[in-house]
């Protein structure tokens, strides 16, 4: 897709962990350690935890826990993860991004509010719209997330760009309706190195 499509976005759908905020290394962190935690296989659990919610992870690794402990072991995940921020900072081109972009934005992200706040707060970054696992029935791959964000900013999916860095991420911004932009070389309708990329091709102040 020509990137000329984007003179047709009204608001900006981001994705936090991997786009906004640069904290994979403290997922992976939480993922290895509740794999040993949980007797999943870790590289089974990398393969599939990235952008995804807890719980969706936890089902596809773990098949044999019932919805009672599945919910547990979600709980326990998001646990490792809300005091490790020492390495959690803006991705490359975030912080630039934000502060020119004149278009409405919201934050949809597979994590809680509580992990949402402590990372975008880590990273600098005050969102004033956020969508959270906890406001939707079902996460990425699901469209949900990215169809509550766009009607939280009262624009039609189809003129929001997605921007994120995860293939369930892509396949719910796509879902959606909306054009998506990917980083870290995930085929998508726009493909980016990092946000700054984007800085000249979105409406500026």
């Amino acid at each position: 897709m020509s990137t000329t499509a984007l003179e047709l976005i009204e608001a900006v759908l981001f994705d936090m962990d991997g786009t906004l905020v640069d904290s994979d290394a403290a997922v992976e962190r939480a993922w290895l350690t509740w794999a040993a935690e949980y007797d999943a296989d870790p590289d089974a659990v990398l393969a599939v935890a990235h952008g995804a919610p807890a719980e969706r992870t936890v089902r596809l690794t773990r098949p044999d826990l019932d919805d009672a402990a599945v919910a547990v072991a979600a709980a326990r995940q998001l646990e490792l993860q809300y005091d490790d921020l020492g390495d959690v900072v803006a991705t490359p081109g975030s912080l630039e991004l934000l502060a020119g972009l004149r278009l409405p934005w919201a934050v949809v992200t597979s994590a809680d509010v509580r992990l949402a706040r402590a990372r975008l707060g880590a990273a600098g970054i005050d969102v004033a719209v956020l969508v959270t696992v906890e406001d939707i029935r079902v996460g990425k791959p699901d469209p949900e997330g990215y169809l509550w964000g766009a009607a939280l900013l009262g624009v039609p999916p189809g003129r929001c760009l997605v921007v994120e860095d995860a293939e369930v991420g892509v396949a719910a911004g796509r879902a959606a309706g909306a054009i998506v932009a990917a980083l870290k070389g995930i085929a998508a309708d726009i493909m980016i190195g990092d946000l700054a990329e984007l800085t000249p091709l979105l409406p500026r102040r």
